[in-house]
């Protein structure tokens, strides 16, 4: 008979970079969590090695922007080359936007970092339980909760643990998700792949033209440590358990380079690209790769998954502190399935692009061309300016007031961002008074930015937790405000109402927190 364990605000099943950042933001709440992981410790593996500028918001949130680059790359190795060999030239190259240099529409910069660089911080970042060699197994909806049924791997033991949410980050392969019988949507597998991880010197071709990844027509390179350390990623040949992967990786670093690599790890995986056909079923939510596996080329994945529990917990803390009503995480959904497909979207397509330009570039050294001006290359600069899909998504669901009455026009985020003050989209950056970004005000509470704050004060007595920050009057223009009007920005950053012209009534911010949160 399983042990029967206390229970717990929200159980958080994965301990990957998306359930470790659950797990620091709901602990900036006070909610009580605990996160179980089946592997016995964090991954040893580098895995996904961006974390794009939104990203890097959400961390500086948490406090932990200044860790996370201390570990990573400096910004110029936020560039992309390509080349026959990576002993050869390139013959394309393009800088990743918001990581190679900051750009001004946020107060963050995004790194090239390994994942096993980051997962260490953000694990220190909460005092939250965590139990590795734990694998959830079983799981049991109830009226008020769930019930989950928990395995120690170390000990053999079984436990039942209940908790009023359970938050699946469990990956590609999630558990969580076969359980609730979820199908996907998507191409599904788009590629069998091998990642080498070894040691070698490579600096002759590298120190002085430094990028995030050298994509050659023999597979890819991807520094991994400032110190050291590299990987090589590719299809992966038949016959791979007899394949000499030293010998492999010599070759594709070029001929007459005299590299010798030491092999330290092998890694064999697929190439998944899906989205959950649903993101949970009543208590229950997927997010990160258990509800969208994207192509890693691009880094847009594991940035998604912040992203979705960004947008989740500060709703689940709502619920389980008793400020917002129990269908606030019902708009969890309708605000981040369309992102997932987009992001899915983009993703397949930044695949598919590689794949032709090495796929071409490879017949054609075949053959004894060696003109890389040949190739007709998709990639530019705007490809790898997606500042539209980072920081230009928009939400449409219960928990954000539309200006007018008319229902919105569904629009799929680009690669250009434009900054939008409406309700839906990410606050723009602007700098106040002290220094602080606008992005900065926001926090485990609802912020009114307001240049009249005495105006406002009639409507501070609400359930929900809020902040009145004051704004310079020469930020009303561009929120689109006059001397007396107000945005409301939710915790995570997103306009939940604006009043261009001030209040209508003296009840009409504490309305609009009622139906934003859900509680009468």
């Amino acid at each position: 008979m399983p042990v029967a364990d206390a229970g717990t605000g929200v159980l958080i099943v994965g301990g990957g970079p998306v359930g470790l950042t659950a797990r620091a933001l709901l602990e900036q709440w006070g909610v009580r969590a605990l996160l179980v992981e089946k592997h016995r410790e964090l991954s040893p593996f580098p895995r996904s090695r961006l974390v794009n500028v939104r990203s890097m918001e959400i961390f500086r949130g948490l406090g932990l922007a200044d860790r996370i680059t201390a570990r990573a790359f400096a910004p110029r190795y936020g560039r992309v080359r390509f080349r026959d060999t990576l002993g050869g030239g390139d013959f394309a190259s393009a800088a990743m936007v918001g990581v190679h240099a900051p750009v001004p529409e946020s107060p963050a910069l995004g790194v090239v970092t390994s994942q096993d660089r980051l997962e260490p911080v953000l694990l220190d970042a909460a005092d939250a339980p965590v139990r590795f060699g734990t694998e959830l197994v079983g799981l049991t909806e109830e009226a008020d909760g769930v019930v989950a049924l928990l395995a120690d791997h170390r000990t053999g033991d079984e436990r039942r643990i209940r908790a009023r949410y359970v938050l699946a980050a469990d990956g590609a392969h999630s558990t969580v998700r076969r359980l609730l019988g979820i199908g996907t949507a998507g191409p599904g597998a788009l590629a069998d792949v091998t990642t080498v991880v070894f040691d070698a010197g490579l600096d002759r071709w590298c120190a002085r033209q430094p990028a995030g990844v050298y994509f050659t027509a023999h597979g890819s390179f991807t520094p991994l440590y400032p110190e050291g350390g590299w990987a090589w990623f590719g299809p992966t040949p038949d016959g791979a358990e007899a394949t000499d992967w030293a010998g492999l990786v010599a070759r594709a670093v070029g001929p007459g380079t005299d590299v010798r690599p030491v092999v330290r790890r092998v890694q064999h995986w697929v190439m998944d690209a899906f989205v959950a056909e649903r993101l949970g079923h009543g208590r229950i939510l997927l997010a990160g790769d258990a509800a969208h596996a994207v192509p890693v080329i691009g880094g847009l994945g594991m940035n998604a998954g912040v992203a979705d529990v960004h947008n989740l917990c500060w709703k689940l803390a709502g619920v389980l502190q008793g400020w917002a009503g129990p269908g606030l995480p019902d708009t969890y959904a309708p605000e981040r399935h369309p992102v997932a497909h987009e992001t899915l979207r983009q993703a397949v397509a930044n695949a598919q692009l590689l794949r032709g330009v090495q796929s071409r570039r490879l017949a054609q050294l075949r053959t004894g061309d060696t003109a890389p001006d040949q190739v007709e290359l998709p990639w530019t600069d705007r490809y790898f300016a997606q500042l539209g899909l980072v920081l230009g998504v928009t939400y449409h669901s219960a928990a954000v007031l539309p200006e007018t009455s008319d229902p919105p026009e569904p629009s799929a985020p680009g690669t250009d961002y434009v900054p939008t003050p409406e309700p839906g989209h990410r606050l723009p950056h602007l700098r106040l008074r002290d220094g602080r970004s606008t992005l900065d005000a926001v926090g485990a509470w609802f912020t009114l930015l307001t240049p009249d704050p005495a105006a406002w004060a009639h409507g501070r007595a609400v359930a929900a937790p809020l902040r009145v920050e004051p704004l310079p009057a020469e930020h009303t223009e561009p929120y689109g405000l006059g001397p007396h009007g107000a945005l409301l920005v939710r915790p995570d950053g997103h306009i939940a109402a604006r009043w261009p012209d001030g209040s209508p009534a003296a009840t009409t911010l504490a309305a609009a927190l009622s139906a934003i949160t859900g509680r009468p």
